[in-house]
């Protein structure tokens, strides 16, 4: 169950609110850096053709938003944010925001999959706004340079292997510093809240609904937080603890749960002995697979034309194992790694290649932004020794994940935050979604949210292994309650649970 709320929390929410007129909840944030110049709310937004065919096809068109790098001061440097619409057709229709999670994801072409969820009476009441959030895809895009593409990957095996990933990740900062310098420390969660509100006021809306899942819950929730009077309706599917936000609560979280995933996948793959070789049983299968980052470790795996060591195959593994439906990809992906390493004859297929060419390549760009944003927001422990010991505590019980869920981030070299992280604790309305399941935001993690949120309800989804369920992994009951909400702003009487159909 999730911590007693402090007083101190409480008191300090109680003075931010009495700042706000028709405040929603006794605890909302009043935003210090809300009075934005009228250069920005004023502009023109210039609609044309996306260039994208995803967003082409469904015909969409997409704009350019000018908005300030440093919002505590609006007359220095400015960004780009990119933003899409696909228009609804009721006279009525109002505008619904969104976010593709990461942190780090692009979303411009987001809520096309997410509309294809929606009932035709549903869509037809909002335009479709997808966005890429700043220093992301077409919206100034951070850029650091880096060699690899991902600012996570395991520890490795031994003290040899965690060492090699202290001065990996210690390069990765460096060369964010060094490239991106002045304009690092504001991108982050907040200032993207904060240039959704400008969004928001651009398209002419009073309030925004919202859809955002994984990451895109915390960012709706900081919204939430800094603009509760002009938040509308707002489902966060597969949502993450605020307070257990960052690199650190976060990525910890994950390990039991992705080693309970990799259980279920190996039933599934010792029930296919016959195609995959991999064992006949769940112990057969993870030894096999425990061995094989053990060979990683002394000599790393060639692939066709990359390198796999003990960084980066757990990384294949956790790619991998966020839904079901990708069992089967997972199980001819590590079949392929296993033959390369028996030195048979082996190339990676698309789907194997795509992901070792962004992670050991940074093809075809790295996600340094990802950082950006996590290191941005919460300030981390420097000492690597506090890693190092996470990592060991963790290894009996997570053999195959522990290195990676504790190791070290670029996070533990980087600027302090130029804010305080947020502390959400609010009463505006939300529908909060998850899977009992998921891989990557914990159950325990949306029920934490769920409390701090007090006026929301929850939809579980139970005893699936699916990360982001609406518009991804068609069920029901899920998709009845989001439409439902989504159509008359009424959340359900009580919290719902839902079974696979």
């Amino acid at each position: 169950m999730k911590r007693a709320k402090g007083l101190t929390v409480a008191v300090t929410g109680l003075l931010a609110c009495a700042a706000l007129i028709g405040c929603a909840g006794p605890e909302a944030e009043a935003d210090p850096q809300a009075a934005v110049p009228d250069r920005f709310t004023g502009q023109h937004l210039e609609w044309k053709d996306c260039g994208v065919p995803k967003l082409d096809e469904a015909g969409a068109q997409c704009a350019d938003v000018t908005v300030p790098v440093n919002y505590a001061d609006p007359q220095g440097p400015t960004l780009t944010v990119a933003i899409s619409r696909i228009a609804g057709t009721d006279p009525q229709r109002g505008v619904m925001l969104s976010n593709s999670g990461g942190p780090g994801g692009e979303g411009l072409d987001f809520m096309v999959d997410v509309g294809k969820a929606m009932t035709p009476e549903v869509r037809a009441r909002y335009d479709l706004i997808g966005m890429d959030p700043r220093g992301v895809g077409r919206s100034s895009a951070v850029d650091c340079e880096w060699p690899v593409g991902f600012g996570l990957h395991s520890a490795g095996l031994d003290a040899v292997g965690f060492a090699e990933s202290v001065a990996t990740q210690g390069d990765l900062a460096a060369r964010c510093a060094a490239t991106e310098g002045a304009r690092l420390p504001h991108i982050t969660t907040r200032n993207t809240a904060r240039d959704m509100d400008v969004v928001r006021g651009l398209l002419g809306a009073e309030k925004i609904s919202y859809f955002g899942t994984s990451y895109g819950t915390y960012l709706g929730a900081v919204y939430m937080q800094m603009f509760p009077d002009r938040s509308d309706r707002m489902v966060l599917d597969s949502a993450a603890d605020p307070d257990e936000y960052g690199p650190v609560g976060m990525m910890q979280a994950m390990g039991p749960l992705n080693e309970a995933a990799f259980d279920l996948w190996a039933d599934w793959v010792a029930a296919r002995d016959a195609e995959y070789q991999l064992g006949t049983s769940r112990a057969q299968v993870r030894e096999a697979v425990q061995e094989l980052i053990g060979q990683a470790a002394v000599t790393p795996i060639r692939l066709g034309e990359y390198e796999i060591d003990e960084h980066w195959l757990p990384v294949v593994l956790f790619v991998g194992l966020d839904s079901p439906d990708q069992y089967e990809m997972v199980a001819r992906q590590i079949r392929t790694i296993a033959d390369a390493a028996a030195g048979k004859p082996a190339q990676p297929d698309e789907t194997l290649d795509s992901t070792l060419g962004f992670a050991l390549k940074a093809r075809p760009k790295d996600n340094s932004s990802q950082m950006a944003i996590m290191c941005g927001d919460v300030a981390t422990p420097r000492d690597p020794e506090f890693y190092r010991r996470n990592i060991e505590a963790a290894r009996a019980t997570q053999p195959l994940f522990a290195g990676f869920t504790n190791n070290i981030t670029p996070c533990a070299f980087w600027a302090p935050p130029v804010e305080p992280t947020t502390v959400v604790r609010n009463a505006v309305p939300a529908l909060i979604v998850q899977s009992t399941g998921d891989t990557r935001t914990t159950y325990d993690g949306a029920v934490a949210l769920h409390e701090d949120l007090s006026a929301s309800r929850m939809v579980t989804l139970q005893d699936v292994p699916i990360h982001w369920i609406f518009g991804r992994y068609p069920n029901s009951c899920v998709y009845s309650a989001v439409n439902t909400y989504f159509r008359d702003g009424t959340l359900p009487a009580d919290d719902v649970t839902c079974r696979a159909d």
